[in-house]
């Protein structure tokens, strides 16, 4: 069982940052992925940005430039460096990873951290 746990959400004005870290329960590199989604009221959980086992990283298009991910092998955290924020980016965000066991893919999430941008 892999646990993932969020932190660092929060109330922020518009143009403010936030760093989101996710502690995951296992090595990082038992994951071929592992990110970060949104979800807004009403909306559908969306990508937001996600690194992979290659060593590449993907971003959607409205944080290229503003959200930046890294991740620390040695404590086993995913984080989101979120600048200049606007208050579309209000959502709940969840840290995602998945790996692959005897050919099978398992999807985890954690629990989500509310994000709030105030214009």
């Amino acid at each position: 069982q892999v646990q993932l746990v969020e932190s660092g959400g929060g109330l922020v004005q518009a143009g403010g940052s936030l760093r989101l870290s996710c502690a995951a329960s296992r090595s990082i590199f038992s994951f071929y992925t592992i990110g970060w989604y949104r979800q807004a009221p009403g909306k559908q959980r969306e990508l937001v940005a996600r690194s992979t086992s290659s060593g590449t990283t993907n971003y959607a298009d409205y944080v290229k430039g503003r959200f930046t991910i890294s991740v620390d092998t040695a404590k086993n955290t995913v984080n989101l460096q979120m600048d200049s924020l606007k208050p579309e980016d209000t959502a709940v965000y969840y840290c995602n990873a998945g790996l692959i066991t005897d050919s099978v893919v398992y999807t985890y999430w954690g629990q989500g951290t509310q994000v709030t941008v105030s214009s």
